[in-house]
């Protein structure tokens, strides 16, 4: 078996590339459109908040479900500890996001993705940490590394952003309640999908039918002056594109009729 280290250095390298990957989809898109400092600030409160909460979420869900696995004689989950856990999480992001330099912005779904990538990712690592010192390396385990580490900071993000986008509405604790009934969703597939990969078949389309909804979600919290700039860089990049592509059309059709 290897190292603790070397285990949590697999781990961590998992997590932080899906968190890469989460940020580079959707915030990179809008970058330069909103509030990015504080966007980053969040980032630091989501690694805060999520190491308790895959922490916790490991302790007192994980473990007492792999164990009722491996050994029927086992106490039942209890759901209790389910809904408060994904309340509190709920309770802390809803906390952060009615920030005065969130609101102040309308930064809410901004600031959400951020937040939730940092604590996708704490949780993903704790998870995928947890596999690698029970299983046995296989093509099973390897799959469910991967997809952890992928979709773990994404679905966070997703649940996050949604909040943020609801308040951003007015809809305070309401998101709280939403945001909390899709984490205890989420968390109880990732738990599923530790022992059994068909549960990926859920989670997957899931993630990517919400993953475009996200970007409306950001779209909406940006100022009406930011819109504008925005579509006339897309209609110009868009412009230079074709523009390109008729050189490079063109010196291709020079090359082939020098060729002849």
């Amino acid at each position: 078996m290897a190292s603790n280290f070397l285990l949590f250095q697999v781990a961590s390298v998992c997590a932080l590339l899906g968190m890469t990957l989460g940020w580079r989809g959707v915030m990179t898109r809008y970058s330069g459109f909103y509030d990015l400092p504080t966007a980053w600030s969040n980032v630091f409160w989501g690694i805060l908040i999520g190491g308790f909460y895959g922490s916790l979420t490991h302790n007192f869900i994980v473990i007492p479900y792999l164990e009722l696995i491996q050994n029927d004689k086992a106490e039942v989950v209890n759901p209790l500890n389910l809904l408060l856990l994904c309340l509190l999480a709920s309770v802390a992001v809803h906390l952060l996001l009615r920030r005065d330099r969130v609101r102040r912005g309308s930064s809410q779904p901004t600031s959400g993705w951020a937040l939730g990538l940092a604590m996708g990712g704490m949780m993903a690592m704790v998870f995928i940490l947890r596999i690698l010192e029970t299983f046995e390396i296989s093509p099973q385990t390897v799959i469910t590394i991967l997809c952890l580490g992928l979709f773990g900071p994404r679905c966070e993000a997703l649940i996050s952003s949604f909040q943020g986008h609801l308040m951003l509405q007015g809809k305070r604790w309401g998101a709280v309640l939403r945001g909390t009934f899709w984490r205890c969703s989420y968390v109880v597939m990732f738990a599923f999908a530790l022992v059994n990969p068909s549960g990926w078949i859920f989670i997957i389309p899931a993630t990517l039918i919400f993953n475009k909804s996200s970007e409306a979600w950001i779209w909406d919290s940006l100022p009406k002056e930011g819109k504008k700039r925005l579509r006339k860089i897309w209609a110009r990049n868009a412009r230079q594109q074709i523009a390109d592509d008729s050189v490079v059309v063109g010196s291709q059709s020079d090359a082939i009729s020098q060729g002849e």
